[in-house]
């Protein structure tokens, strides 16, 4: 039966939605795109996207549906990679809004939750009562449990706790024609009495019944004794020696029979110790071969494996270097997780396995470890496989579409080694193999040709031959990620044309119209249909501002990163990503706009956006993106959104007029610069009560926010009033301090504060006299022209410093970052751009890496409430500012809190300030509410330190150099730390930088707010 639904049905079924469902019903453009593919080579354009607030709205969105034959799509994460999550229905999203944890019975070890509730945080609400779900997929910070349900995941802890339907207890269902009901294991008695009551009910049990019967000896014979069976319906369940249990042969079902509206989850207790042995090898086929052996001498909670290319990946790209380091001598790995109730009992295990297996602790090619941060470090090189895999630094793009086969454990090693064979027959060079080999499941990314009808038509070669391959092996087409499209056409290849046959007639008992999500498992779309790129895609080119130099210079490339896995959806650690996390909308989440800057190319005929650049879907979508650049560094693939959504606006507004903040925030450089003439003045404007107001309004900017404060002199000015005489540039010793606008015109005293501690460790300070700036807010605000003018100008202020290689010592991270990362890309062929990037230094890197032998920060002796800037996490990292604070004795506590939420001029714009501020109440602000009262906070980011003063923290922030500096006249007093906010207005000399430094600072402090507003954090 056909998806397609006449306009007129939609529309009558779009009204219907609006009048009587509790839900967002959302069937615009801009919805559709961001919905339009998964984590898949798959893409349909969605009809329409509701998302319920109520399990009950939920329930009756699909009855209405059902009322004008319109197909369903239920969806939580959306990571999934066989296309099961995409389609041409209505998709209902449960994951915003349907993620409680209903009940919990700490006795007999079961919860009762909602669809839409992540797997983490699931297991975080559990934490008080010492239980878990046991299956962990690698994408638990952001797979829903009804995700979980509907793919059957499993994980690498399905080694010691099996696959999800090993793990669900009941499940409360709804048919398409709005039958609701719990089931589960089902006995003879139960079911003559639902075969009593009648009805619809009755009905299906009754063909459950029948269909047992007739396919009893297939459903025996046919499905693979292993542990890593996920392709096919679960008919197996229903044997009579497996409790006639419809709730586990519904799971895996991938929404094609059912809704799922509830799960009643067994769960398992948190082990209290665990320790981790790593086993090296010389490849990984020999890795493979030794799993039987290790298992016949233990039950480990995980048996994973990673081979040396996903290693020489990860060094390519400069990611879980730490991981890398703490693997023994091998070109291939085996991690074996041993738990228990005692440390003593898990240490036991691994020596008795290294005995068992003839090797030594004392061996190269072993590491064993009972620290769990160790642990962590060593498991999460196997959990980075996809994304380390995906987008290769040797610019071959990888695709899913064989990523999860599975086989018998014993049988693994003859296993891998011909399907090495079948990639040396296609011409697939070097494809990583990794994954969960105690239960034989194999993971890889592939470089297939999916751009030109010949690499379509080898991809489907390869299918069909792999598919036969692993079925000779008696082992499955899918270990963890199930059929959806990918793989529903070769089922019959696996199971035969009668068990697949019996797949059908279930499918049919439960959704007769095939209209729960049709086209996947039964009646499949061919595996080479619908795919997101294809031989017919056609993007248009485009000639960008940016250079694009890690994506063969094309825009094109850059989208095409995202592969949809997912890690811009996780709700707590790193950056990524804070309008997400704040909204819970797929549509403000890196994916999301990714998929919608992916429609704008217009490479298909259904492309969801028709416009371009001036597309207001695009624009809306990264309206709320705070541009953090925290995807740059936290998504696997190194997604820059704040970079794509700087090019966007570009174009955009090319030739017309912009928002008001583009012009007030974007321009904030000279309009600071202006101000300096008349401080005084222009802070009393900005904070008279009705002009105050009006200049608000008229510069686009948020009436809750208060101006930050012009200093009254800028700290050139100051420089200049000492009357220092610049140093050589050629003199070693010389470094140039960087005076950004926020330095300069908001908070002199940080600059001064550095200029003293630089000084005391031996350097000679530089400062540029004349107007320079490195064009941040220009950027942020997709001005890249006048971006390109400043930044050439700087050059020619720079150049003696660049020609002698003087470091420049940055101060604010955003502005510091541009020099790193954004200016090379914006001018990819100047030299002297290059040469900044490479002498461009954080004022902790200086100290830390360069400061003469001997000399040591003063002592500071404090605990510190530390928040880290979004583009300093993202760019030059933290490890020197932590470093630092180390030899100054400070007691750190380094937020993992992701974005203070107000990310240069996003939280000063008119209509983000609601978003900013619950940005900011996710972790930053309530942290620093928590701070001792005696302790200090530290912020280098203008954003940041504004944001904690505005957010009602009742705490001032300060950079680490204004610590430092103050430290240097003696001991920080802690029993009244407000005295740390004190800042004399005018310095009266070297000797007391320090005390300038406080006193400016604060005073700076609600001044840079206005500032950082234009900038991103």
């Amino acid at each position: 039966m056909s998806s397609r639904v006449p306009g007129e049905s939609l529309d009558r079924l779009v009204t219907a939605l609006r009048a009587g469902t509790d839900a967002e019903v959302r069937f615009d453009t801009g919805s559709r795109g961001a919905y339009s593919t998964d984590g898949s080579n798959y893409r349909q354009v969605p009809l329409g996207v509701v998302v319920p607030r109520t399990v009950e709205a939920g329930a009756h969105a699909v009855e209405l549906c059902a009322r004008f034959d319109v197909p369903v799509l239920s969806r939580g994460g959306g990571t999934s990679l066989a296309g099961q999550t995409t389609n041409e229905a209505v998709v209902i999203d449960w994951s915003k809004h349907c993620n409680a944890l209903v009940s919990v019975d700490p006795e007999a070890r079961t919860c009762v939750v909602e669809p839409g509730i992540v797997l983490d945080e699931l297991n975080r609400r559990l934490a008080d009562h010492k239980l878990k779900f046991g299956p962990k997929p690698s994408t638990h910070s952001h797979c829903a449990l009804g995700g979980m349900i509907g793919n059957n995941s499993c994980g690498a802890s399905a080694q010691a706790y099996g696959k999800t339907v090993d793990n669900v207890r009941r499940l409360e269902v709804m048919t398409y024609d709005g039958l609701r009901m719990w089931v589960g294991p089902t006995s003879k008695a139960e079911r003559a009495r639902i075969a009593a009551e009648g009805g619809r009910r009755a009905e299906l049990y009754d063909g459950l019944d029948r269909l047992v019967a007739e396919y009893l000896g297939d459903i025996r014979r046919g499905f693979p004794k292993m542990p890593r069976r996920v392709s096919g319906y679960n008919l197996d369940s229903l044997l009579p020696e497996n409790g006639f249990d419809v709730a586990r042969a519904l799971v895996g079902s991938e929404g094609t029979l059912v809704t799922v509206l509830r799960a009643e989850l067994e769960l398992v207790p948190v082990p209290s110790y665990e320790s981790l042995l790593v086993l090296g090898y010389d490849d990984i086929c020999q890795a493979a071969d030794h799993v039987p052996q290790i298992l016949e001498h233990c039950s480990p909670g995980q048996l994973e494996a990673l081979d040396g290319r996903m290693a020489q990946l990860m060094r390519e790209e400069h990611a879980y270097l730490e991981s890398l380091r703490v693997l023994p001598e091998a070109d291939s790995w085996l991690l074996v997780q041993f738990t228990g109730d005692s440390q003593e009992e898990v240490d036991a295990q691994a020596h008795a396995l290294l005995k068992s297996i003839g090797r030594s602790e004392k061996d190269s090619s072993v590491a064993f470890s009972d620290d769990p941060q160790r642990e962590q470090r060593m498991l999460k090189a196997r959990e980075a496989g996809l994304g380390v895999t995906a987008r290769p630094p040797d610019d071959r793009e990888t695709w899913e579409g064989w990523e999860d086969s599975a086989v018998p454990p014993e049988r693994l090693g003859d296993y891998l080694r011909d399907l090495k064979g079948l990639f040396e027959e296609f011409g697939y060079d070097h494809p990583s193999l990794y994954g969960h080999f105690g239960q034989g499941c194999v993971h890889t990314r592939i470089p297939f040709g999916l751009k030109t009808a010949d690499g379509v038509a080898d991809f489907r070669r390869f299918l069909e031959r792999a598919a036969d391959l692993v079925a000779s092996y008696g082992g499955s087409l899918s270990g963890e990620h199930g059929d959806g499209q990918a793989r529903g056409e070769l089922l019959t290849r696996m199971f035969g044309e009668r068990l697949v046959g019996a797949f059908g007639e279930l499918k049919a008992l439960f959704d007769p119209g095939n209209r729960m999500n049709p086209g996947k498992v039964v009646d499949p779309q061919p595996v080479d249909g619908q795919l997101r790129l294809g031989a017919a895609w056609r993007p248009d080119t485009h000639d960008t501002h940016f250079g694009y130099p890690q994506d063969d210079h094309s825009f094109t490339q850059a989208v095409l990163r995202c592969v949809g896995i997912g890690n811009c959806r996780s709700l707590e650690g790193d950056v990524m990503c804070p309008s997400y996390r704040a909204t819970r909308e797929e549509e403000h989440s890196t994916r999301g706009r990714s998929r919608l800057l992916f429609e704008m190319l217009d490479g298909h005929a259904d492309s969801a956006v028709k416009d371009g650049w001036r597309s207001t879907e695009v624009r809306d979508a990264l309206d709320l993106c705070l541009a953090c650049k925290g995807c740059k560094s936290d998504c696997p693939t190194g997604v820059d959104m704040a970079t794509y959504k700087a090019e966007f606006l570009a174009h955009h507004y090319e030739g017309r007029p912009r928002p008001p903040a583009h012009y007030s925030m974007g321009w904030l450089p000279l309009w600071a610069r202006l101000a300096e003439h008349a401080p005084t003045l222009a802070n009393s404007a900005l904070h008279a009560p009705l002009l105050g107001r009006a200049g608000k309004a008229l510069a686009g900017v948020a009436g809750e926010r208060r101006p930050p404060v012009f200093a009254e002199r800028s700290f050139v000015r100051w420089w200049r009033a000492l009357g220092t005489e610049q140093p050589d540039p050629a003199d070693p010793a010389t470094v140039v301090l960087w005076p950004d606008t926020f330095s300069n015109h908001f908070h002199p005293s940080v600059a001064m504060s550095a200029v003293r501690v630089l000084e005391d460790a031996g350097f000679r300070v530089a400062v540029p006299e004349t107007p320079v700036c490195c064009g941040l807010t220009w950027i942020s605000t997709g001005q890249l022209a006048v971006a390109k003018k400043v930044l050439r100008r700087t050059l020619r202020t720079l150049a003696p410093y660049l020609e002698a290689g003087t470091p420049v010592i940055g101060m604010e991270p955003s502005c510091t970052a541009v020099f790193r990362s954004d200016a090379p890309e914006l001018l990819p062929d100047d030299q002297d751009v290059q040469r900044l990037a490479g002498q461009t230094r954080t004022f902790a890197e200086q100290l830390v890496h360069h400061a003469p032998a001997g000399w040591q920060p003063p002592f500071l002796a404090r605990q510190a409430t530390v928040q880290t800037h979004c583009h300093q996490h993202a760019i030059m990292k933290f490890d020197a500012d932590r470093e630092l604070m180390r030899r100054a004795h400070l007691d750190a506590d380094v937020l993992d809190e992701g974005c203070c939420g107000l990310a240069g001029n996003f939280g000063f714009e008119r209509g983000h300030h609601d978003v900013s501020m619950a940005v900011g109440e996710l972790g930053v602000l309530p942290a620093v509410r928590g701070a001792a009262p005696d302790s200090l906070v530290l912020a280098d980011g203008f954003s940041c330190r504004t944001q904690i003063e505005q957010g009602g923290t009742g705490r001032r922030a300060l950079h680490l150099a204004e610590a430092l500096a103050m430290a240097l006249d003696g001991p920080v007093p802690s029993d009244r730390p407000e005295r740390l906010a004190r800042r004399p207005a005018e310095p009266s000399g070297t000797a007391r930088w320090a005390t300038t430094a406080a006193a400016g600072t604060l005073a700076a402090a609600a001044a840079f707010g206005a500032v950082r507003q234009l900038r991103r954090p």
